[in-house]
């Protein structure tokens, strides 16, 4: 008989629920040398952005895999085995060539959350964040940008078929109940606290509270 420690982990339902379920260390607010970043997403470069993005998802990934995977869990977003290309690499790949905007990346992880919070089996793990990511992208550039890729360009840089990126973007629109728009203030939140987990970087202050800081400096 299985006992209670048997029982396989939970799927959490959000980004931040995932990484403090996994029983991650917290990471010292404040550790030495870390790098200044713009306060608000619209100024911070995209490569940054995408770094930050990754960190997370690869957080999520590393509980998710844990989950046993089971044939009422799997969804079209499932391959069979994890990708040849890493992570940072495939989203540092659409980021380049499809010329994603900021927003779009963080867009990513606002899905994540909607999308769980919607199907609770649903999770990213090695198996589905690559065809995840690409659809969400197409799905997302096409909610928040004036100008995107066509679904034919998007399927080239993702390495699969026009018609599986179709299908993939159509399930994605239906498991997310179709709310593929967000605030800019949402966005920012999502920024914000990326930057606020991460090692690496720092917020710099508001725009109008670094004109006083220099004003005193003066």
């Amino acid at each position: 008989m299985k006992g209670p420690g048997d029982a396989p982990p939970a799927a959490p339902s959000s980004t931040t629920d995932q990484v403090n379920q996994a029983n991650i260390p917290a990471i010292d607010p404040a550790p030495p040398l870390k790098q200044l970043v713009p306060h608000l997403f619209q100024t911070c470069d995209t490569a940054i952005i995408s770094q930050l993005v990754t960190e997370m998802i690869s957080r999520l990934i590393s509980h998710n895999d844990r989950i046993p995977l089971t044939s009422a869990t799997v969804t079209r977003f499932h391959s069979r085995a994890p990708p040849g290309i890493k992570l940072d690499d495939y989203l540092r790949r659409i980021v380049k060539f499809a010329s994603v905007e900021p927003s779009v990346v963080i867009l990513l992880l606002v899905y994540i959350d909607r999308i769980c919070e919607i199907n609770p089996t649903f999770t990213i793990s090695s198996l589905t964040v690559h065809r995840f990511i690409i659809a969400a992208v197409t799905a997302g550039s096409k909610a928040l940008s004036d100008i995107y890729c066509t679904n034919t360009y998007y399927a080239r840089v993702g390495g699969i078929s026009l018609q599986e990126l179709n299908l993939m973007e159509m399930e994605f629109c239906k498991m997310i109940g179709w709310k593929l728009s967000c605030s800019i203030i949402l966005l920012q939140q999502y920024y914000a606290n990326l930057v606020r987990t991460s090692p690496l970087y720092v917020l710099a202050p508001p725009p109008q509270q670094q004109l006083q800081i220099q004003q005193a400096q003066q």
